[in-house]
């Protein structure tokens, strides 16, 4: 399996409070939020966001074209931060990158911002782009996996991934039902890039051991968009944190089972957050074995929900820690879809 060389993170310029929100919300309404709505909007485990524009934005007819032109402006300089970044933790140069990968699925370019990328950032001419859409949340798991078999080809490869999400660009100002409320309180912006390498070497970094997804029948109502009037219009129709209870556990122990491994072989899970429902859910799960997965909710009560790169944050910080067990993976997204992988930190492999 490949090399985890390096993780960078980058956020947009404009940070807000939780309560920013809930008064951004009220405005939009014209009127005080429900008491009961309130209450659950600042449950969710957030404390602060960061968005790819100010507040006043939000609360503006938004067209396609404004929308693109945001992804464009703010999606592309977020990027080429999180690259930059990655490619100096490294130690290695653009022209040293086989393979840029772009997950995102809350915004499309063509060209696509890869390909964008090669002259801007002075990658090779030859460098293979490859922008896939559509894994929602689960998409930085499910992108270091297609990063480690694209690292494992053509005798071994430098694969850059980065996820990028601008999630704000879907509010849409005219729709303040509960369920976009629920969505304008908990989604946030961001991007992380990683590099992963298959080339032969000396180099002491994490390395995959196993990944595994699975999607399951009739659930597509679960998470996704819709393609609205003015942008992408959420779908989040069910109960995730039964889910993750119901279907998610028996999965995942059934992936830990295939790879020898119990819980309490693991140090702290890297998870996808969605909200702080599932991320007690998740705890549940794991508990007793282990107390808690803190640097998930530390993200998540930082950054809120960035979709797919929000994993990638958190396997930054875990990494830091030096681990001395594997890291287990964990996302769910839109299929619905659970994605895991097992990263072995140096030396334990």
């Amino acid at each position: 399996m490949s090399a985890l060389i390096s993780i960078a993170t980058a956020v947009p310029d404009h940070r807000i409070t939780q309560a920013e929100v809930l008064a951004v919300l009220a405005q939009a309404r014209g009127a005080a939020l429900p008491a009961r709505l309130e209450q659950i909007l600042g449950n969710s485990g957030i404390d602060e966001r960061y968005l790819a524009c100010s507040a006043d934005y939000y609360l503006q007819p938004r067209s396609w074209t404004d929308r693109a032109a945001i992804y464009d402006q703010v999606g592309t300089r977020l990027a080429q931060k999180a690259a930059g970044e990655a490619l100096d933790k490294a130690a290695l140069a653009p022209s040293d990158i086989d393979v840029i990968v772009l997950i995102s699925t809350t915004g499309t370019m063509t060209p696509s911002i890869p390909s964008r990328m090669i002259e801007a950032m002075g990658f090779d001419p030859s460098t293979q782009t490859l922008p896939v859409f559509g894994y929602g949340c689960a998409g930085s798991v499910l992108g270091l996996r297609l990063a480690n078999d694209l690292a494992a080809a053509e005798g071994g490869q430098n694969v850059l991934l980065i996820s990028l999400e601008l999630c704000s660009l879907s509010y849409d100002y005219s729709q303040f039902d509960k369920k976009n409320m629920i969505a304008t309180a908990l989604f946030a912006d961001g991007c992380a890039a990683a590099i992963v390498s298959g080339k032969a070497g000396p180099v002491a970094a994490p390395r995959f051991r196993a990944f595994g997804q699975k999607t399951w029948p009739a659930t597509l109502d679960m998470m996704g968009w819709d393609v609205g009037n003015t942008g992408f219009d959420l779908v989040l129709a069910r109960d995730i944190p039964t889910f993750v209870t119901k279907d998610f556990a028996p999965f995942c122990d059934a992936f830990l089972a295939g790879q020898g491994l119990a819980m309490s072989d693991l140090s702290e899970p890297a998870c996808h957050p969605g909200g702080g429902r599932v991320v007690e859910a998740l705890e549940d799960y794991f508990a007793p074995d282990l107390a808690g997965i803190p640097v998930t909710r530390e993200v998540l009560r930082q950054h809120g929900n960035m979709s797919s790169p929000t994993v990638l944050f958190v396997l930054d910080r875990l990494l830091t820690q030096k681990p001395d067990k594997p890291i287990l993976l964990t996302a769910l997204g839109p299929g619905f879809t659970a994605a895991l992988g097992i990263v072995d930190p140096v030396g334990t492999a």
